[in-house]
């Protein structure tokens, strides 16, 4: 039944029992879920609960619909056949004739299966020591993504497609044409679960996966806790996982996904070709093959140039042999990239490797440790020449999480508030490049969808 809340959205309560990795529990498992979810984790549950039932929104205000329903709370009931989820004032907008829209409960449920198997499996129960190794780090990675269902033993076709939530209209229609060529040619995708390039290539993947009547089609999104609440999942995500951090986020992505295409967008996209581009010029991954494919309209030329000049600068003219710029040209895109993916095939069959999980690649502790942006830690990277490109991709790495963090997370933005903006040092020339890059992103309106921006952040030379 609707009733009116203290937002004056409409709202609705419900009661739902999940399917689907939750529906076989042990009585041991249920209550270990219940007391997490009623414990420190409820908070987190709450909010990234409240994000999956408003899929779709256009805000990446991380508290706007904590404050347009203030009175939304959710809780995990024990039973013997499993678990209920009890929802009260939940978004209308998530219910239709009075039931939970199919595609949203998937992913409500899916939210509670993954932050109760990190508070279960990775929690203060864990053994501390696996999370101290980068094999341990590793294993905890495949662990949540084979608890979700997500590795599927099957021929290499799995495209990761990273980019920008807040873009123009004609970069996100590229990026439906891009989706459609990778759909034509069987190409299922991987994004990071939210709106604009996020959710463009899915959506054209869509139309190409009917007419070519494929019926089993997988649109991942690989969110964390800290970005839920800003980039919404979109609803065209059939299997969400929330991975713990961001950096596990990055490593899933690295190990799930067969290639890798890149669209326009702001930090957060460049903090993901740092991360790909430091692990890729180790010399233990040198002959380990990884289409990485940077693209998007015409208009985007520009922005592409930049980002190569940056590159070239900082991790020098090698890291340049990792990639490929395609300007608008969304059919070559798909075609490389499938050509690409035949070769990792080619790859895993001869090494022996998995084609679901590449435990191949060679990605060091340093690139999985969790980074806490705090003011010192901004403070303290060493962005400056000399350095293994590898070493330095990592603080650079570093440097733009940080500034996701000040943007759009709610820790992060809560740092800023009370300390003000992070300040980031390091060579001279390094960091006029760093600034022209992020000023460039300001301008071209990519760090935040709606509203002025504010910069969260201070290069120093």
């Amino acid at each position: 039944m609707i009733q009116p809340a203290s937002s004056t959205l409409p709202v609705q309560d419900a009661r739902i029992y999940p399917r689907g990795g939750l529906d076989v529990l042990s009585r041991t498992e249920v209550a270990r879920l219940r007391d997490a979810s009623a414990g420190g984790m409820h908070e987190l549950l709450r909010r990234c609960a409240l994000a999956v039932l408003t899929s779709g929104s256009a805000s990446d205000d991380p508290r706007a619909a904590r404050d347009l329903y203030p009175d939304f709370d959710i809780q995990v009931t024990q039973q013997d056949r499993g678990v209920r989820i009890d929802l009260v004032n939940a978004p209308a907008m998530a219910f239709v004739d009075g039931e939970i829209i199919r595609g949203v409960a998937e992913l409500l449920f899916a939210t509670v299966r993954d932050l109760a198997w990190t508070a279960i499996e990775l929690g203060e129960d864990c053994v501390s020591g696996e999370l101290d190794s980068s094999a341990g780090i590793t294993d905890s990675v495949f662990g949540l993504l084979r608890n979700a269902r997500i590795l599927q033993p099957s021929d290499p076709n799995l495209v990761v497609c990273w980019g920008g939530h807040s873009i123009s209209r004609e970069e996100y229609i590229y990026t439906k044409q891009v989706g459609y060529e990778l759909g034509l040619r069987g190409l299922d995708i991987c994004t990071g679960c939210g709106p604009g390039a996020m959710k463009g290539p899915m959506k054209g993947a869509t139309i190409a996966h009917a007419k070519q009547r494929r019926s089993r089609t997988r649109y991942i999104g690989i969110t964390e806790p800290g970005i839920i609440a800003a980039e919404s999942p979109n609803p065209i995500v059939n299997h969400l996982v929330i991975m713990p951090d961001i950096e596990k986020r990055l490593e899933a992505f690295v190990r799930l996904g067969h290639g890798i295409i890149v669209f326009p967008g702001g930090v957060g996209t460049a903090e993901e070709i740092l991360y790909l581009l430091g692990i890729l010029l180790r010399e233990e991954n040198a002959d380990l093959p990884f289409p990485l494919i940077l693209t998007g309209p015409t208009i985007a030329a520009p922005y592409f140039e930049q980002i190569d000049r940056f590159l070239r600068l900082t991790l020098g003219e090698a890291a340049t042999s990792r990639y490929e710029i395609v300007i608008g040209d969304p059919a070559a895109v798909s075609k490389k990239m499938t050509a690409g993916i035949r070769k990792v095939r080619e790859a895993r069959i001869a090494h022996k490797d998995s084609f679901y999980f590449n435990w191949g690649v060679d990605i060091p502790l340093e690139y999985q440790r969790p980074f806490v942006p705090s003011h010192e830690a901004m403070a303290a990277l060493d962005l400056h020449h000399g350095r293994p490109p590898s070493a330095l991709a990592a603080d650079l790495r570093r440097a733009f999480s940080g500034i996701v963090a000040g943007n759009v997370k709610e820790d992060g933005m809560r740092r800023i508030e009370q300390h003000g903006p992070f300040e980031i040092h390091g060579a001279p020339d390094m960091m006029q490049a760093l600034d022209g890059l992020l000023r460039a992103f300001v301008e071209q309106r990519r760090m935040k969808i709606a509203g002025e921006y504010r910069p969260c952040y201070r290069v120093v030379a």
